[in-house]
């Protein structure tokens, strides 16, 4: 681990391990990350559903567990005028009348792009990282963000996104087709690329201006950290791995069945995101035409969620994962790991492996 790369990242970042534990809305928040941060990792808040003072609460909270590296992360959708939802809810129409419940009466708060108000969210708490998915906010809003000495991470899905990104941020995620939750494209549609492959095809470019490459997507343990380090990235970022773990806010069901077949689907929200099949998945399909853009498919679906989750089953709910999920499960009747012990149980096997 003494390559440019690892270095530059473990020296931007503060981390002591190449690490960053990914930030999943939803199935993280604060005991999460400051588990993550305790064991060496930077760890991460998802911002995109929080208010400015959701935001400041959270860090506030994390800060106070834990000293080191922490990422917020934004998303940098456009909202735009919201869909009509009418074929979507016909579709849903069979659900609803099984279930007993409609459409919501008062939809659901949606997914929130990045603006000027979390601008000043950043300016006054300083986080050590900001990372964004779809793309970047404006550039001068990038630029502030990097005037104020935090490191700005992009995330790119294929090679022309790496090598837009490159030139404009600290560090690039090499999102490989593998990887659960949504997929970050934001150049040309989703043209997904394997994690292997999009790492080390990006960190050719980015050794360019050097830039570090965290490979992100089918790793689950330190032998597929060690490969993407041998690749040369300069660190890999995990999201299923750490749903195995104690800190994990999500379901029961969401829970047991990681390490089940997934399969990316645009159902739960508009954007297509890979996470384990479920009944609606089974019944209409992964990817479905009458589902509503991104973020709005949503606010269909939340009564059906709320009372198969009360029932505990996931039948409605997005149960992100990636395809690397069965390799964090637990062994039989052993409690959950620690988000920490994970982390630093991560980076001893990692030594042993390259040094």
């Amino acid at each position: 681990m003494t390559g440019w790369p690892v270095q530059k990242f473990l020296r931007l970042t503060g981390a002591r391990v190449p690490i960053v534990q990914a930030p999943m809305a939803g199935a993280g928040g604060v005991a999460l990350a400051a588990a993550a941060i305790r064991g060496g990792a930077v760890g991460s808040l998802p911002c995109a559903m929080l208010t400015p003072d959701q935001v400041y609460a959270q860090v506030a909270e994390v800060r106070a567990q834990a000293e080191g590296p922490l990422n917020l992360n934004f998303f940098c959708h456009t909202l735009g005028e919201a869909p009509d939802e009418a074929a979507w809810r016909k579709v849903l129409a069979p659900f609803y009348e099984a279930e007993g419940v409609g459409p919501p009466a008062t939809p659901p708060p949606l997914r929130a792009p990045f603006d000027e108000a979390m601008l000043e969210v950043v300016k006054a708490l300083r986080p050590e990282v900001v990372s964004f998915h779809f793309g970047l906010p404006e550039q001068r809003l990038v630029d502030r963000i990097r005037g104020e000495g935090v490191v700005v991470i992009g995330n790119a899905t294929n090679f022309a996104e790496g090598e837009w990104l490159a030139g404009q941020v600290d560090m690039v995620i090499a999102q490989g087709f593998e990887a659960g939750g949504h997929a970050g494209h934001f150049l040309a549609g989703h043209r997904p690329v394997g994690t292997m492959a999009l790492t080390r095809e990006i960190m050719l470019d980015a050794d360019v201006v050097f830039v570090p490459v965290i490979a992100a997507g089918g790793i689950g343990d330190a032998e597929g950290i060690a490969a993407a380090l041998m690749l040369g990235a300069g660190a890999v970022q995990l999201g299923t791995a750490y749903l195995h773990t104690a800190e994990a806010t999500i379901s029961a069901a969401h829970r047991a069945a990681l390490g089940e077949e997934t399969a990316v689907t645009n159902l739960f929200s508009g954007g297509l995101a890979r996470g384990v099949r479920n009944k609606l998945i089974d019944a209409i399909g992964p990817v479905h035409p009458g589902a509503p853009r991104f973020p709005y498919a949503s606010a269909a679906l939340a009564e059906l969620r709320r009372v198969a989750e009360a029932d505990g089953r996931g039948d409605y709910s997005p149960m992100w994962a990636g395809q690397a999920a069965a390799l964090g499960r637990p062994l039989r009747n052993q409690p959950p790991e620690g988000a920490q012990a994970l982390t630093e149980r991560l980076a001893r096997e990692l030594v042993e492996l390259v040094g």
